[in-house]
């Protein structure tokens, strides 16, 4: 308790089965995390944000949990925590830790004993009889696409899942789960974390009379998240999912860790996003929650002027472009080279509101692919060959270029390392023009300016080019980003040198390229405009 929070922090996703391994496991764990806390700090974040390393029979990658107050055994003990903990605050880091409640893993005991006979656990989920003819209660389907009820023979019952079968819901809305839920918080509160983040928030309540969904309009089931050839989206999710008693609930949660405790939501709906990160973030609710635009909308200039214009000030929805199941962006929206990666990084150090970085982002990897035989993530192997890619971002990270595994472990990693040498840490360190040390320059440049947290921004976009006028307290800065394949002019720039920039070459911007220009006046004509 009693560490601040900046404005719009910069925050480093760390998945630790991935980032380093310590032990030979072939597995990366929490010793492998504080020992590279260095790196992390050089990256000029300002927290770092562990997913889940809890008990987990690792079904869906440890977001299926069994115990949610125990570090699982490949990934190291309490102790280990705490010694995390304790140096990431000796580097002015503050820790954040991915918090699931929506669900459990049916490994987990509360859902054992239900099945034992244990009615006040089984409340605690979402049980329910069948249809007369023995069909489950209503239509409702899985966000992976299956039907969301599995039958139980021991209950004869079906319980709701909104995952995996081996994700049973919980029911957020009963006492003892609430309790549950603030006791956890508590826990890790004591042991000194300094925000969570809330995995699918917008998922966590439902109608309790568990109407069937209607079928989804064409507009709407061109917004559901994920592939369109997932049966989810052809529903429109009225019933299952329901945001705005979800945001009330919220202010619960805020009151069971305080105001000085950052906490942010990830939002899984893609109808209404702004609208409904608003909603999740108004007073006494939580600081951000991040929706599914960024990775879906950052190489459109006029989408994200849209989204800019939407916020108006507000900058309650963190930007992202990877996460651990999300398909990195440098292949997915970039062109897998260094001059892509840069320009994410640039739209990340500049654009107004908290940001989300993944490990490896800073270092440009692209999305390798594996094959089925090498893949272990469920959505992926339920649509193979059209997988979404939610298990290559999970590839360890090369730390050495020469060494075995690139240093990532002794032992054999859990997904198979086939990188190239010149992406790894050690290869980009003493390069000066590597993705790596430009992401520390412009996050750097975001942490010293706190550009991100401005008093006002105008916003400018064509169908190639967008252009950002920031202006906080007396500083006033012009940012300007080339999204298309023609060389971009900034006549009133020309022979103006950057504070930051990307491809700038005096007078024009290449594809990729971006830069910022201090001292501007504020309604200056841009190539935008």
């Amino acid at each position: 308790m009693g560490r601040k929070w900046p404005a719009n922090p910069l925050i480093y996703e760390v998945y630790p089965r991935s980032f380093n391994d310590t032990t030979g496991s072939g597995v990366g764990d929490l010793n492998g995390i504080t020992e590279k806390l260095d790196y992390i700090a050089s990256l000029n974040v300002d927290a770092v944000w562990l997913c889940p390393f809890y008990t987990s029979p690792l079904h869906d990658g440890g977001y299926d949990v069994a115990d949610h107050r125990a570090v699982a055994e490949r990934h190291g003990t309490l102790e280990d925590f705490d010694r995390l903990v304790k140096e990431a605050h000796d580097r002015d880091l503050l820790v954040m830790v991915d918090s699931v409640f929506n669900h459990t893993s049916t490994d987990h005991a509360w859902f054992q004993a239900s099945l034992d006979g244990d009615e006040e656990k089984a409340e605690c989920y979402v049980w329910r009889d069948p249809k007369p003819d023995g069909t489950p209660p209503n239509n409702w389907i899985s966000q992976f696409g299956p039907p969301a009820w599995t039958w139980n023979h021991r209950r004869q019952q079906y319980y709701h899942h909104q995952f995996l079968s081996c994700q049973a819901n919980l029911n957020l809305r009963h006492p003892l789960v609430q309790r549950m839920f603030r006791e956890t918080l508590e826990f890790w509160l004591d042991r000194g974390v300094d925000g969570f983040r809330f995995d699918v928030v917008t998922a966590y309540l439902f109608d309790p009379d568990m109407p069937d969904n209607p079928p989804a309009r064409p507009v709407v089931a061109s917004r559901v998240t994920g592939p369109n050839h997932n049966p989810y989206s052809y529903q429109d999710h009225v019933y299952d999912l329901l945001p705005g008693d979800g945001a009330a609930y919220t202010e619960n949660m805020r009151k069971w860790v305080g105001d000085d405790i950052y906490l942010i939501g990830e939002s899984n709906t893609g109808n209404d996003a702004i609208e409904i990160s608003k909603s999740f973030t108004t007073d006494g609710r939580l600081d951000g929650c991040y929706n599914t635009l960024p990775p879906t909308v950052s190489t459109n200039p006029t989408a994200l002027a849209d989204i800019l214009r939407q916020l108006d000030g507000d900058w309650c929805a963190p930007w992202w472009f990877s996460s651990h199941d999300q398909v990195r962006h440098n292949s997915d929206l970039g062109d897998g080279s260094p001059e892509s990666a840069k320009f994410f990084a640039m739209l990340l150090a500049t654009l107004p509101g908290a940001a989300l970085m993944y490990q490896g982002e800073e270092l440009g990897l692209p999305q390798l692919d594996l094959t089925k035989e090498e893949t272990t993530d469920p959505f992926d192997l339920l649509y193979w060959p059209d997988a979404p890619g939610r298990e290559p971002p999970r590839i360890p990270i090369p730390w050495r270029k020469d060494l075995k595994n690139f240093g990532f472990t002794k032992g054999e990693p859990w997904l198979p390392m086939r990188w190239d040498k010149a992406l790894s840490v050690e290869a980009q360190e003493d390069n000066a023009e590597s993705v790596l040390n430009f992401y520390r320059r412009a996050m750097a440049f975001r942490k010293e300016t706190r550009i991100a947290a401005p008093d006002k921004v105008e916003c400018d976009a064509s169908d190639t080019a967008m252009s950002l006028r920031i202006t906080k307290g007396d500083e006033r800065w012009l940012v300007v980003f080339n999204f298309g394949d023609d060389q971009l002019p900034v006549p009133t720039r020309q022979g103006m040198a950057p504070v930051l920039s990307h491809g700038w070459d005096g007078r024009r911007l290449p594809k990729w390229g971006a830069a910022v220009w201090e001292g501007v006046e504020e309604r200056e004509e841009t190539a935008c405009n």
